[in-house]
């Protein structure tokens, strides 16, 4: 059976699986990302590729990957967690052990192609995706294509620098300040808890049970998130903006969201700004690298 091999290179795990051209996994799983160097890391990938080719025909291989990818050449640039798959030409080095044709896209573009090859821009020629993690990252896509940039950076949403402090101007971008991460550091700095104490769905818990520090910490999470999403709509005035990410899952975000947005409309700023939730989650990144390796030049 004719198939495709996905990777998704996250810091902490691996994620692959065997897909056929409409995306459905034939297969899947994950592994623990290597760190004992890159070489390590390409023959666990080679080996799950020669392992899966035994049962699947397998025509290609299509890869996630966080940093600066050029997708024209292979080359990974930028930095991550996983530092050693940075400076080298990634689709080179898998096609040489496999002697398949390997594509590599970013990470977050992968998230937003996904959204409008199956999920909610479905037929929308022009939307941004936001993915709310650790820090802030997205996509912007234009006619079925990423807006890359002169220097591959468009849709780096998180640099944006949303105000002052007094350490740097880069201790206030907007990843500093309105990531799921910012969430968790402000919460822990209010309540003099010990760094790694909370993670965000406990915060959301607490926040249920009627905590006033968690409410007022989200409640500030959704103004700086709703600044964010005000500019870019300003600047870019997509069809849509879609909001990706563990936090998305929580409808309660996307209304707590908009409500921001709509405090911010006025005589003057009259557009009426509203995100919705991208549909996939833990997929998205392999759906759209299956998509990128599909409609390659």
């Amino acid at each position: 059976m004719k198939a495709y091999m996905v990777f998704d290179f996250g810091g902490t795990y691996i994620k692959f699986a065997v897909m056929d051209d409409k995306s459905k996994k034939l297969e899947c799983g994950k592994i623990p990302t290597p760190k004992e160097g890159l070489d390590i890391f390409l023959d666990h990938i080679t080996e799950i590729v020669k392992h899966y080719s035994e049962s699947f025909e397998i025509q290609g291989i299509a890869l996630s990957s966080p940093g600066a990818v050029d997708v024209e050449t292979g080359f990974i640039g930028g930095a991550s967690a996983i530092p050693f798959i940075h400076g080298v030409n990634m689709t080179s080095l898998l096609k040489e052990r496999t002697g398949l044709e390997v594509s590599v896209e970013n990470d977050a573009n992968c998230a937003a192609l996904a959204e409008g090859w199956l999920g909610a821009a479905k037929e929308t020629d022009f939307y941004i995706c936001i993915v709310i993690g650790t820090g802030i990252g997205g996509g912007i896509v234009i006619n079925q294509s990423i807006l890359r940039g002169t220097t591959l950076h468009g849709g780096e949403f998180g640099y944006m620098i949303m105000g002052e402090s007094c350490k740097s101007p880069l201790q206030s971008t907007w990843s500093k300040v309105a990531s799921a991460n910012s969430l968790v550091e402000e919460v822990e700095m209010r309540k003099s808890l010990v760094r790694g104490t909370l993670d965000g769905e406990e915060i959301f818990r607490l926040a249920e049970a009627g905590d006033s520090i968690a409410n007022e910490c989200i409640a500030n999470l959704y103004k700086k998130l709703a600044m964010g999403i005000y500019n870019l709509k300003y600047v870019l005035d997509p069809n849509k903006i879609l909001i990706g990410g563990g936090i998305s899952k929580r409808p309660d975000v996307i209304e707590g969201i908009n409500n921001e947005l709509a405090q911010l409309k006025d005589d003057i700023s009259t557009l009426d700004i509203t995100v919705e939730a991208c549909k996939f989650d833990n997929d998205a990144n392999l759906i759209g690298a299956l998509f990128h390796f599909l409609n390659r030049k």
